[in-house]
């Protein structure tokens, strides 16, 4: 999709489609000075079409020869003073998607006239573009039929006035970099786990480090286990795939000594669960483990698009964690990189096993922050459902950021406590501490097995098990949180967090 900025008169403007808006019983002001123009057509549209009343509220108007453009598409929002960015974002993806089963080429959108509340115009610029962006991606990559590509070529988005020009420009690169990132993130996780390998992802990372101009790394598991890595590759043992370390580093800023922000995502290609295998029931969803680690990815390429003069370390350890006779048993003891032993109690409670040991790594890139990213539990779900993202960190400043960019870009998160408290259900018998602390507080208790490794450096983790990818009928990645992570990143450039 083609993206272009104006700021003349709508009515002037050629085009195939205009989309203006609508409150409740209320022209937006955009639509009331094209109504004019139309000789009140809207109006009637809005009181007569009983567009209030329909579910999509949205209506077309082809008599239209007042104007340059050859329909208008009149969109009601509902209440103004209810207006949110979520309730737009959901109403500006319908409209996109009606708009390319038309034979429409390119369609005008009066962004100026209309802003949810709690947003500025120019995060609404990017948040808009990243909405129209995103219906663009469908996964087919495994499919004989592909889906045939609209008619829709370009979006027009309206700023108001001109002096707005330049500044949402920069806001509609922010905006497409943001929907590339989620895209490469969906596709990572939409692939089945017999082509998206540890093997795979690595090779993946190489191909954006080229595109992109990252610098890229990947540790084979001899490498790991000359650094003692005996707790990722303790995961590993029980597939035939080997496990990988993918390190990306995106260098933006112009001092040499700059801390970065280090990301450091789970990439669990497949869980079977190990030996505490899991029920067959929905297994099929385990190669959406490796989301924390396609968000990785996907930040990575959004930062080096948006081009931010700032340090960033995506790191990624991947592996498999299936059944054979080399694979953990519960009761069996490993050393992490750290030097502390785990007793493996359940072998599901994999993705701390190989967090912990990356986590650990990174201390050598002395990190500004480290945000860890994974789909770490069930209980999590259990919790916040699939509207939030789980958080919880060691540093009260750094969970308010995240918090304040997740409100900001609707990516939102619910911070969980990380007590001292917790830590005793981690106790073993047999090692420094144990990989699950039992059912109570799941969630906080794999957060507290992190915490064990992250206590050099400032940390938060997100657990994205109830976000990561939505069932049902529309299954799929949902390429969260991406969208988070970037806006955090953006929010680090204006003022370090």
């Amino acid at each position: 999709m083609d993206y272009s900025l104006k700021s003349a008169d709508p009515a002037k403007i050629e085009c195939d489609c205009i989309v203006t808006f609508a409150y409740k019983n209320e022209l937006s002001n955009d639509a009331k000075k094209l109504d004019k123009q139309l000789s009140g057509l809207l109006s009637d549209l809005l009181t007569n079409s009983g567009l209030s009343s329909k579910s999509a509220g949205m209506a077309m108007l082809y008599n239209t020869d007042q104007i340059c453009a050859k329909q208008v598409m009149l969109v009601q929002l509902g209440e103004k003073a209810e207006l949110t960015a979520a309730k737009f974002n959901s109403k500006l993806t319908g409209l996109i998607n009606q708009l390319k089963d038309k034979p429409i080429k390119s369609a005008l959108v009066c962004l100026a006239g209309v802003k949810p509340k709690g947003i500025d115009l120019m995060g609404f610029f990017q948040a808009a573009t990243r909405v129209c962006e995103n219906t663009q991606y469908h996964y087919d990559t495994t499919k004989k039929s592909k889906k045939e590509k609209s008619a829709l070529e370009e979006i027009i988005l309206h700023t108001g006035q001109s002096k707005f020009l330049m500044p949402a420009r920069r806001a509609v690169k922010l905006g497409l970099a943001i929907s590339h990132g989620e895209s490469l993130c969906k596709e990572l996780g939409n692939l089945p786990a017999n082509i998206c390998t540890p093997s795979y992802l690595a090779e993946q990372a190489e191909k954006l480090g080229r595109e992109q101009n990252l610098n890229v790394n990947i540790l084979d598991e001899e490498q790991m286990a000359e650094l003692g890595m005996g707790s990722l590759l303790s995961v590993s043992k029980g597939s035939d795939e080997p496990a990988k370390l993918i390190i990306m580093e995106y260098n933006g800023s112009k001092n040499k000594n700059a801390q970065p922000v280090v990301l450091v995502g789970k990439g669990l290609t497949f869980d079977s669960g190990g030996i505490s295998i899991k029920p067959a029931a929905k297994m099929d969803e385990m190669k959406y483990d490796m989301c924390g680690g396609a968000s990785v990815f996907g930040a990575m390429r959004a930062v080096a698009e948006m081009e931010l003069p700032i340090n960033v370390v995506g790191v990624v350890p991947s592996s498999e964690n299936l059944i054979n006779g080399k694979a953990n048993k519960p009761g069996d003891v490993v050393t992490s990189m750290s030097k502390q032993t785990i007793e493996v109690l359940n072998t599901d409670a994999e993705g701390r096993l190989i967090l912990c040991d990356a986590l650990t790594y990174i201390e050598r890139y002395n990190p500004a922050i480290v945000i860890d990213i994974a789909t770490l539990t069930g209980a999590v779900i259990i919790a916040l459902g699939d509207k939030a993202t789980g958080l919880m960190s060691n540093d009260q400043k750094l969970a308010n950021n995240i918090s304040k960019a997740g409100n900001q870009c609707d990516d939102r998160v619910w911070q969980l406590p990380i007590w001292d408290d917790y830590q005793s259900q981690l106790n073993s018998n047999f090692a420094d501490i144990a990989n699950v602390g039992g059912r109570a507080a799941g969630t906080i208790t794999a957060a507290c097995f992190l915490s064990r490794f992250t206590s050099d450096y400032r940390w938060a983790h997100l657990d994205i098990a109830g976000t990561a990818w939505v069932g049902g009928a529309k299954k799929g990645a949902s390429g969260r949180p991406v969208p988070l992570l970037c806006q955090l990143l953006i929010n680090h450039n204006q003022k370090p967090l």
